[in-house]
């Protein structure tokens, strides 16, 4: 069961951390393609849509693409600064939230952490994990999302070379573009994924007559772990738009094959000009991918985990 409770049997922190990290990398090998295609989408200044200007109008046309003119490991570009993401993201989220919901069970009146109340409380210890997890990450995601973002010829030839040049023209402060839209867009999906998955399974347990929390069984973390995520992803979508964008700024001579290209000064001024000139739409693209993505990606991450930690309890009971 994720989260927090006295009555079950408690794993060490490596051993939480081990069983998000693992999760993380297994569903990552699974969703890069999805995750391509979102972040083509998004960095897309013309319409998603079939146009003499737009070279991208719809994933399977964005497929065929890519398929077409990069190959089919262009489908899995980014896919080592992205495993690597993925690993620390669960290592570090999945840590530091059975820490936070610890506690907040030893800090907070104990209606709040066993009864209807507990997916508020997974909610905003959600939302602390995933801002801890997303600065110490923030580097490897840049990374990942320039990998995906350059086209033929390449301009970074491997992740040692692109940390050199992005140190070399940027400073340090390159591995941090667009960290602010990435904490107000991954605190509260962070948030209310882990605070809907506990609603749901919530749900899930008074449909069999009791608001007791109990570990799920692997369809029951599937499918709540699905509903989380994409409820979670729609609600914060455009702030994920907006971060993109801001991490290629400088990297523009990569995209030259992509169609046209902006600069902002900032993530107002980001959200600005692509509400102006793409109108709301514009903020939502890859909307589709993204949520096949997030659905598809919490549900087998939470599953995944549940599984991991229910084979470490049963090894502790021998």
């Amino acid at each position: 069961m994720v989260g927090y409770s006295p009555d079950k049997t408690h794993l060490s922190s490596k051993e939480y951390a081990f069983a998000g990290a693992a999760s993380g990398a297994l569903t990552r090998c699974l969703a890069q393609p999805l995750d391509v295609i979102k972040i083509r989408f998004q960095l897309q200044v013309e319409p998603v849509s079939k146009s003499a200007q737009s070279k991208y109008s719809g994933v399977l046309q964005c497929t065929r693409c890519v398929l077409r003119e990069e190959g089919w490991r262009a489908l899995w570009k980014g896919h080592i600064p992205a495993q690597v993401l993925s690993i620390f993201m669960g290592y570090f989220q999945y840590t530091s939230f059975e820490l936070f919901t610890k506690a907040a069970w030893l800090l907070f009146p104990a209606e709040l952490t066993t009864s209807q109340w507990r997916p508020v409380t997974h909610l905003l210890c959600g939302s602390l994990s995933g801002g801890v997890a997303t600065f110490i990450i923030q580097p490897v995601d840049v990374l990942r999302t320039r990998f995906i973002a350059q086209g033929e010829p390449k301009v970074y030839l491997g992740l040692a070379d692109a940390c050199k040049q992005i140190w070399r023209s940027e400073g340090a402060y390159g591995f941090y573009k667009g960290l602010s839209p990435a904490l107000l867009q991954v605190m509260p999906q962070m948030g209310l994924q882990f605070g809907f998955y506990s609603l749901f399974t919530g749900l899930w347990n008074k449909s069999k007559g009791t608001w007791l929390y109990s570990a799920p069984d692997q369809l029951e973390s599937i499918v709540c772990g699905t509903g989380s995520g994409l409820l979670s992803k729609l609600f914060i979508y455009p702030m994920d738009v907006v971060k993109k964008r801001l991490q290629i700024q400088g990297f523009e001579s990569a995209r030259q094959g992509f169609g046209a290209t902006r600069q902002y000064s900032g993530m107002i001024s980001c959200l600005l000009q692509i509400s102006s000139e793409e109108g709301v739409r514009g903020l939502y693209k890859g909307l589709s991918p993204g949520l096949l993505k997030a659905g598809f990606v919490a549900g087998v991450n939470f599953s995944i985990y549940e599984q991991i930690c229910g084979v470490l309890t049963a090894l502790k009971q021998l």
